[in-house]
């Protein structure tokens, strides 16, 4: 048996529960949870506000730990290895959008605010070494988004000025930490002057309060402009950052959480020949070589706060309130 936070519909709160160990097939591994992290879906899941929900749920999308028992058809020289989990499911065979059948790990599949998660042996991956159990636990959703958005979608190259709005999140930290490390200027939006100035701390190169009325006007005459916006929010500023990017800019957008873009000036958009592409997680190959350029780079990601596994749901109430600036990461085990 094991312990496992589990959301159940009648209720609407996640409950510290007994259930039985997950059964794995022939092609999965079983992993004795070390660390997992939580991510805005979760948060979206708790709330009934995330698409085809599935109770009960065992939520949970990153994880890391030891692989403690193998499928039949599973190389026997993953026992006992320290791994992170890649979260996307069923991605499909086109590389440039995912799949019908595509789903994240942690609903409607088990996932990792358990004691064991099991797996595909093909979405695991050995553990960073110079990462903790607890960073390793933080940057698989993050930074494989990131990745994705940056590099596959965006195209970001030395020099490049980038914007990233919504600093303080995991995925937005993610794509300024790997923006950097191919040699951009990376400048961010954020709610508050205390995000703003960890911001700086870390090594970003200015930015703005996106709540002020001019915050647009005001990084313009700084920049003259963004070569890339990396965006997650939509809503009515979307507009103003097509005014901020440069002829021929990109914007790469994976999110959505402030709402629906009202009156989107297309007009801007081509005469200005902008490129506004989606992004969304990715793919297996994505992971591979993101994961290659994190052990290249030797990136950390940032960590906000550690919480015990029994303490979880006030991690989620820490999500939820937006407080953080980084990862908060859930310590399922020693």
């Amino acid at each position: 048996m094991m312990k496992a936070f589990v959301l159940r519909k009648e209720t609407s709160e996640l409950q510290l529960e007994t259930l039985q160990i997950p059964v794995i097939g022939d092609n999965d591994v079983l992993i004795k949870m070390k660390s997992a992290a939580l991510n805005r879906r979760d948060v979206w899941i708790c709330k009934g506000k995330y698409a085809k929900i599935e109770y009960p749920a065992v939520l949970g999308s990153d994880g890391s730990g030891i692989v403690e028992k193998i499928g039949n058809n599973v190389s026997k020289e993953w026992l006992g290895q320290e791994v992170v989990i890649h979260p996307s499911l069923n991605w499909g065979e086109n590389p440039s959008a995912q799949s019908k059948n595509y789903s994240i790990l942690g609903m409607p599949t088990q996932g990792t605010l358990a004691e064991y998660c099991a797996v595909p042996a093909e979405n695991i991956f050995p553990k960073p070494v110079h990462l903790s159990f607890d960073e390793a636990g933080a940057f698989p959703l993050a930074y494989l988004t990131a990745y994705r958005a940056v590099v596959r979608q965006a195209n970001v190259l030395p020099g490049h000025k980038v914007l990233i709005t919504g600093i303080g999140g995991g995925v937005a930290l993610a794509a300024f930490d790997i923006a950097r490390a191919l040699g951009a200027r990376v400048y961010a939006t954020t709610s508050s002057d205390d995000k703003l100035l960890k911001f700086g701390l870390l090594g970003g190169n200015g930015g703005a309060i996106y709540t002020t009325d001019n915050w647009d006007s005001d990084v313009m005459m700084a920049t003259n402009g963004f070569d890339v916006i990396i965006d997650s929010a939509g809503g009515p500023n979307f507009n103003k950052l097509t005014n901020i990017t440069v002829p021929g800019g990109t914007i790469a957008v994976y999110g959505a959480t402030v709402g629906a873009v009202p009156e989107l000036n297309l007009h801007r958009i081509f005469w200005k020949q902008l490129k506004i592409i989606g992004s969304t997680m990715g793919n297996t190959d994505d992971f591979r070589d993101m994961l290659a350029f994190m052990n290249t780079h030797k990136l950390r990601p940032v960590i906000d706060s550690v919480f015990t596994f029994e303490n979880t749901p006030n991690a989620f109430t820490r999500m939820a309130a937006s407080e953080q600036f980084g990862k908060i990461v859930v310590r399922i085990s020693e």
